[in-house]
């Protein structure tokens, strides 16, 4: 499954949150480090809840970039 990501730059440093899955998130030092944590986060968060017998949600939310 392909979730969007969301990574947004913080005082001291990144955070990440994944709109299809409340309370799974990610903070690093940089883009590069906050994308690997958020991916863990999201198959660590997915295992949980496969272990308490809950489907995975599919994944609805859609970005995208808009220029002005």
């Amino acid at each position: 499954m392909r979730y969007a990501v969301v990574i947004e730059k913080s005082d001291t440093g990144y955070g990440a949150y994944v709109p299809d899955l409340p309370g799974c998130v990610a903070v690093g030092e940089t883009v590069e480090e906050t994308s690997r944590l958020i991916k863990e986060a999201i198959e660590f968060h997915l295992e949980g809840m496969r272990e308490d017998g809950l489907a995975a949600p599919e994944p609805t939310s859609v970005t995208d970039y808009v220029e002005v």
